[in-house]
């Protein structure tokens, strides 16, 4: 347990460390976009260590999800029909969270990438989601293999291609380009 404890000291602290630039560009204008920007290595490595805290976060999200929206009476069946709209309407979309680091860089890569993109905020963080955005976290989660509760999550031609890790990865690989002709995406002027 004290193992546990201790790396999830240290990817909180090492998120919390990248968190402050980060936070700096979620709130100022959008990021100019270029033909290319590599991923920032330790935003990408922090992202793929979160999947050691994938049982805990699932966990918890099924938890808020079912508290809130007993509490409310959400309907979970207009969530869910709601989001498969997002999803089908969109070519390339991106669920975020307002202070994630992984949100901000994802943002970035796309921003770069030129492609147009949807990007749907759900909250400040996972703590202060109310009951649809709880709901739809998820939801999201059922949209990909992994199950993972985490956001970034990424749409393109509807299909979930997970984070920002697997983003930086598509973009470092050139399959992002790939992807994005298939289901049609424009680049912006």
């Amino acid at each position: 347990m004290k193992t546990i404890n201790n790396t999830v000291v240290a990817l909180f602290l090492a998120v919390a460390l990248l968190a402050a630039p980060s936070i700096t560009v979620a709130f100022s204008a959008k990021t100019p976009r270029s033909s290319s920007r590599a991923p920032n290595p330790v935003i990408k490595v922090a992202a793929q260590g979160m999947g050691l805290l994938k049982p805990l976060f699932r966990l918890e999200a099924q938890i808020q999800a079912a508290a809130l929206g007993a509490l409310t009476g959400l309907d979970k069946e207009q969530v869910s029909a709601e989001l498969d709209k997002t999803i089908a309407k969109n070519k390339v979309l991106i669920y975020t969270y307002a202070l994630s680091p992984f949100s901000t860089e994802a943002m970035a890569m796309l921003d770069a990438s030129g492609y147009e993109y949807k990007q749907i905020e759900l909250g400040i963080e996972w703590f202060v989601l109310g009951p649809s955005g709880s709901e739809t976290r998820v939801l999201l989660s059922e949209k990909i293999e992994n199950g993972a509760t985490s956001l970034p999550k990424i749409f393109i031609g509807g299909t979930c291609i997970g984070g920002c890790a697997e983003l930086a990865s598509l973009v470092e690989t050139g399959e992002l380009d790939s992807l994005a002709k298939k289901a049609g995406v424009r680049k912006t002027a």
